[in-house]
C-alpha cells in the first residue's frame, strides 16, 4: 500500500514507563503509595521521585543496558525502582530477599550490577556477599542503603570507604528536569529476574519493555482491577515484577498498600483499615487467610479480588476463600512468562454448578490470557497436541509476546527452552474438551509406581480436603520393588490431631489405592519466599527413609 510511513507520529516503542507518565497526569493528586502510618505519597510525587531516582542513577554513571541490582522488601523503594532504574535506561534485577549471602555474590557477579540498593534489613547479608565477591578480586557494586522510613539508622553503619550512601539522599542529589531514556527498541530489557533457586543454578530471565507493557495489561484486564484501585502487596515485588503489576496497578492509577511482613493479621486488618479491592497471592497465602483464627478474621467491607498461582490451589481452600468473600482468579505461569500467562476465564454457566464443583473447575489452569499468544499441551517428542480429552498427559507448552527474551549468558538453556518453536515449561497436564488445560505435574515430580504414573497434585488434594490438614505436599519415595511410592509430608492445623493410619485410609477412600500415600510425615514444608513448597528438599528427605519395601516382602502391599 503506497503512502504509509513508520516514524515518530504512529510508532513508539511500548514500555510501562508511559503508564506512569498518565497517571502523574491523570490521577496526580491521587494516593499511589501508602506503607505504614508516617509514608503516603500522590501520583505527582511518586512520578517526581522516580525521576530525580533515574537521574540521581545517571550521575553515579549508570549507562543503557547497565543492571541495577535491589535487595529489599515491598517498601515504597521497591515500586519506585520499577520505574526510576528503567526512566534511566537500566535494567532492574530483584533480588529474592530469602538467598543468602554466597548465592547473592554469586548472582551479582553474574549480573554484572553495578549499584545494589539494599533495604537496613538485608544489610549485613549483603555486606557479606560484597566481602566474597572482595575476596575474589572480582568488581563489588556501589551499595545505597535503604533505611526504615520511620527509624534513624544509626551513624555507625559505615563500609570501608566511609558512610553508605543512604537512598533519600540518592533521590535528591536527582534533577527533576531529567529527560527520560525511553526503549530505542521495545525488545530493549527492562528488568533481570532469576529463577526462584529450586534448583541448584537459577538463570537470569531477561524481560523486555514491551513484554512488561503487554503482561500488565492483560494483568489488569483479566483481574477485574478497574480504575483507581486499592491494591494490597502480599506477592513478593522481587518476584517476576511483583507478577507485572506494579506496573499494572500504576496504569490504573491505583493505591498500593506496602506491606514489609505478610501475615493473616497483617491482610486483614489492611483490608479493613484501606478498603482493599485486590491482592495476590501464591496458594500459601490463600490457605493463611482460610485458616487464620477466628480471633483474625475481619469481615469484609466489600468483595476482595485476588489472583492466584504458582502452584495449583486445592480446591477446598478455594471454596473457604469464597465463603469469606473473596473473589478468585486463578492464574499460571512462571518467572520465563512475566508471572501470569494463562488464567481460567469464568464462564456464566458454571455459576449454577455445586460450590464443590466450581472450586475444582477454578482450580484448573485455563487458556492463554490476552497477551499469550498460544498455550497447548503437546507430545514433547513428537510436538503433537494431545487428544483433548482430560487424560492423555503432555508437557504443558507457551508461545508469545509474553514469554523472556532467554536466559542470560546461557544460549544454550535458552535454544533448549524454545525448542520446536514453543516454550517447554516442564510442566505436565492434560486438556479438556473446552479447551482448558490442567496442571497435572512438575516433570520432576511425576510419581512413577509400578509403571504408573501418579499425579502429586491429584493426591495433594485428597489430603487439602482432610479436616486436621493445613499444608500437604506429596513427592516419590523410593521403592525396591515399585520403584516409587507416594511420600505425603503433611502439617495439622493447630490443635488437630490426626495419625499415620488415620490419613491414609482417608486418602484410600477417596483415590485408588496405588495413588494413596504409604508414607505420611509430620513436618513444617520448606517453601521459598514466593510461597512455593520446595520438593527437592523433601526428596531429599524420601530418598534418605530408604525403600518402604523389599522385593521378597511384599504381604503388607
Amino acid at each position: 500500500m503506497e503512502g504509509l510511513t513508520k516514524c515518530s507520529a504512529n510508532y513508539i516503542p511500548l514500555s510501562p514507563i508511559s503508564f506512569l507518565e498518565r497517571s502523574a497526569l491523570v490521577y496526580g493528586d491521587r494516593i499511589s503509595i501508602v506503607y505504614g502510618s508516617t509514608v503516603k505519597f500522590t501520583w505527582k510525587q511518586t512520578r517526581e521521585r522516580c525521576l530525580k531516582l533515574a537521574s540521581a542513577l545517571t550521575e553515579l554513571g549508570i549507562s543503557r543496558g547497565d543492571v541495577v541490582a535491589v535487595l529489599a522488601p515491598n517498601i515504597p523503594a521497591m515500586f519506585e525502582l520499577h520505574f526510576g532504574v528503567p526512566m534511566a535506561g537500566a535494567v532492574l534485577c530483584t533480588l529474592n530477599i530469602r538467598h543468602d549471602s554466597a548465592m547473592i555474590s554469586v548472582l551479582l557477579k553474574h549480573s554484572e550490577a553495578k549499584v545494589i540498593l539494599v533495604d537496613y534489613q538485608f544489610l549485613e547479608v549483603a555486606q557479606a556477599a560484597l566481602d566474597i565477591l572482595s575476596s575474589k578480586k572480582a568488581k563489588t557494586p556501589l551499595l545505597v542503603l535503604i533505611p526504615e522510613s520511620d527509624i534513624l539508622y544509626p551513624e555507625t553503619s559505615k563500609t570501608s570507604s566511609g558512610k553508605y550512601l543512604e537512598y533519600e539522599n540518592l533521590i535528591g542529589t536527582g534533577q527533576d528536569d531529567f529527560e527520560i531514556r525511553k526503549p530505542k527498541d521495545e525488545w530493549d530489557p527492562i528488568s533481570l529476574n532469576y529463577t526462584s533457586g529450586t534448583t541448584s543454578s537459577p538463570k537470569g530471565v531477561v524481560y523486555h519493555h514491551r513484554g512488561a507493557y503487554l503482561n500488565s495489561l492483560a494483568a489488569i484486564l483479566l483481574n477485574g482491577i478497574v480504575p483507581n484501585p486499592v491494591y494490597l502487596w502480599t506477592v513478593p515485588m522481587f518476584h517476576c515484577n511483583g507478577w507485572c503489576l506494579i506496573w499494572g496497578v500504576a496504569a490504573q492509577g491505583g493505591t498500593s498498600i506496602c506491606l514489609r511482613n505478610v501475615s493473616a493479621q497483617t491482610i486483614f486488618d489492611s483490608i479493613s483499615l484501606h478498603r482493599v479491592t485486590n491482592m495476590a497471592g501464591a496458594p500459601t497465602v490463600l490457605n493463611m487467610i482460610a485458616n487464620a483464627p477466628p480471633t483474625v478474621k475481619k469481615p469484609l467491607p466489600s468483595k476482595v479480588e485476588v489472583m492466584t498461582g504458582g502452584a495449583p490451589p486445592p480446591s477446598q481452600v478455594l471454596f473457604k476463600l469464597e465463603e469469606l468473600g473473596f473473589g478468585i482468579t486463578h492464574s499460571y505461569g512462571l518467572t520465563e512468562t512475566y508471572g501470569p500467562a494463562t488464567i481460567c476465564t469464568w464462564k456464566p454457566e458454571w455459576d449454577c454448578l455445586p460450590p464443590h464443583d466450581r472450586a475444582k473447575i477454578k482450580s484448573r489452569q485455563g487458556v492463554q490470557h490476552l497477551a499469550m499468544e498460544d498455550v497447548d499441551i503437546k507430545d514433547p517428542f513428537s510436538m503433537k497436541s494431545v487428544p483433548a480429552d482430560a487424560k492423555t498427559m503432555g508437557e504443558v507448552m507457551l508461545r508469545g509476546n509474553t514469554v523472556m527474551s532467554g536466559y542470560l549468558k546461557n544460549s544454550k538453556a535458552t535454544e533448549e527452552a524454545f525448542q520446536g518453536g514453543w516454550f517447554r515449561t516442564g510442566d505436565l497436564g492434560v486438556k479438556h474438551p473446552d479447551g482448558y488445560i490442567e496442571l497435572k505435574d512438575r516433570s520432576k515430580d511425576i510419581i512413577i509406581s509400578g509403571g504408573e504414573n501418579i499425579s502429586t497434585i491429584e493426591v495433594e488434594s485428597v489430603l487439602f480436603s482432610h479436616p486436621s490438614i493445613l499444608e500437604a505436599a506429596v513427592v516419590g519415595r523410593p521403592d525396591e520393588h515399585w520403584g516409587e511410592t507416594p511420600c505425603a509430608f503433611v502439617k495439622l492445623k493447630e490443635g488437630q490431631n490426626a495419625n499415620v493410619e488415620e490419613i491414609i485410609k482417608f486418602c484410600r477412600g477417596r483415590l485408588p489405592h496405588y495413588m494413596a500415600p504409604r508414607t505420611v510425615v509430620f513436618d513444617d514444608l520448606p517453601k521459598t519466599s514466593t510461597g512455593k513448597t520446595q520438593k527437592f528438599v523433601l526428596r531429599e528427605k524420601a530418598k534418605a527413609m530408604g525403600s518402604l519395601t523389599k522385593k521378597n516382602n511384599r504381604s503388607k502391599l
